[in-house]
């Protein structure tokens, strides 16, 4: 499930001035005072997502931008959602936002998916060494990996020892590696991911499986807005 936020900002500031980090922070700021308020500090995976604010472009005064909030939760969603309806602004870091919009919505669960954020992973979680395809040119790591930790959280979620043969996508189309700067208590961290035009299942035989991953987000670090995808019809 999914929660659309459309808004305007009320000054003039370069794109990059909004981080992940921000847009988590705002999230979390949300959570406050609700059901879900102890989420940033409980150990293990988070289960929500979120997308780039979109479009890509600096922002100005009265000017509509958008970003995408995605969960399997669906308290989480609809208790993000009605927080928000009862604000008309809200600020990400120091600039304030004028909210237009909050629609919860179901994308409806395709064969294919395109990737929104850069899927992360781990190539050595110990010394924070994320995994990247230029430099390995090893794509089996990049199957395997994604499949184990796309069933360790499914099977954390639902309780369940939920296992598969075979790849969790039969088609792949590759399309860059990114390098995203990350900042955080005025330090920069680099974080290295994927993206992908394609990841098709020609069979998806557990449809709750693919639903929980559109939701929920592949690779590592979803709850910072990477590893987000979205269905193509």
């Amino acid at each position: 499930m999914r929660i659309l936020l459309k808004f305007r900002s009320e000054n003039d500031f370069g794109y990059d001035s909004i981080n992940k980090h921000t847009i988590q922070g705002f999230i979390y700021s949300i959570l406050n005072d609700t059901p879900f308020e102890n989420c940033h500090d409980s150990k293990g995976f988070k289960y929500f997502t979120f997308s780039n604010i979109f479009p890509v472009s600096p922002f100005k005064r009265g000017e509509f931008k958008n970003i995408i909030i995605s969960s399997p939760k669906q308290g989480f969603i609809r208790t993000v959602s009605k927080v928000l309806k009862r604000k008309d602004h809200f600020y990400l870091g120091k600039y304030r936002m004028k909210i237009n919009q909050v629609k919860v919505f179901q994308p409806k669960l395709e064969g294919r998916l395109i990737t929104s954020t850069p899927i992360v992973l781990f190539e050595n979680n110990e010394n924070n060494r994320y995994y990247s395809l230029k430099n390995s040119n090893e794509f089996s790591f990049f199957l395997e990996r994604t499949k184990e930790n796309a069933l360790k959280k499914y099977n954390s979620y639902y309780g369940e020892n939920y296992y598969f043969e075979g790849n969790i996508f039969d088609r792949f189309e590759y399309g860059r590696e990114v390098a995203v700067r990350v900042k955080k208590e005025d330090k920069m961290f680099i974080v290295i991911g994927t993206l992908w035009k394609n990841l098709e299942k020609f069979n998806m035989d557990n449809k709750k499986f693919y639903r929980f991953i559109m939701d929920c987000g592949l690779g590592e670090k979803n709850s910072l807005g990477f590893g987000m995808v979205n269905p193509v019809g």
